[in-house]
């Protein structure tokens, strides 16, 4: 993701809380808190927001249900999403988590933070690019990042569906699928080439998707 399609998203996030000042926190749990990730956080929302992260391997919040229902946006950064799950599940994150998102604040995220909210999900958590069933299961179906720019993504994704995965979405890279409550609301690409399918046993149906940036 370039800095102008990483600046349209957030720019298009944080429109979505009405807030001339949001409070963010970033969970950057997928690749192990890692700090690279936690600085370039701090970087790209820092002049835009009031940000905070929260790590959990090296945990220091005590009341992490307080610390996460403070906040206008959640964060998710990408990484490994089979650990990710597991690791928030033993903190009881998952369950904050729907809170959080029944209280309407904004949940957000690349990679693993976009196919976590799914009940299903394709990821390369394992090695290769296999199906993980134990999503959030917040959103129904199914998700696929990284459409155009992995591949095996497309055809494992196709293959599974067309088996017992359930069906769901697919975004190329730099497009965001925004969901109100359960519902689509829309697709928006920071490209001026992102795409997003709809994906069921009979094949893939193209999303209309808006241009934001």
């Amino acid at each position: 993701m370039t800095e102008a399609h990483a600046d349209a998203m957030e720019a298009y996030v944080l429109g979505l809380t009405g807030k001339e000042r949001p409070r963010v926190c970033f969970l950057p749990t997928a690749t192990g808190d890692a700090a690279e990730r936690i600085v370039r956080f701090y970087a790209a929302f820092g002049d835009k927001a009031d940000t905070a992260h929260l790590a959990l391997f090296d945990r220091t919040v005590d009341d992490l249900r307080a610390f996460l229902l403070a906040q206008d946006v959640i964060q998710v950064g990408g990484g490994n999403t089979a650990n990710m799950l597991a690791v928030w599940r033993v903190h009881g994150i998952d369950r904050i988590m729907r809170e959080a998102w029944e209280a309407g604040i904004v949940l957000t995220g690349v990679s693993a933070g976009a196919i976590c909210w799914f009940e299903a999900c394709v990821t390369d958590s394992f090695g290769g690019t296999d199906a993980l069933h134990d999503g959030l299961g917040f959103l129904a179906g199914s998700m696929c990042p990284h459409y155009d720019s992995e591949p095996n993504r497309r055809p494992v994704f196709q293959r599974l569906v067309g088996e017992d995965f359930p069906a769901g979405y697919a975004a190329e890279d730099d497009v965001g699928l925004h969901f109100a409550g359960t519902e689509l609301h829309a697709a928006v690409s920071a490209r001026e080439d992102g795409r997003a399918f709809r994906v069921e046993p009979g094949g893939e149906t193209e999303l209309g998707v808006t241009r934001i940036g």
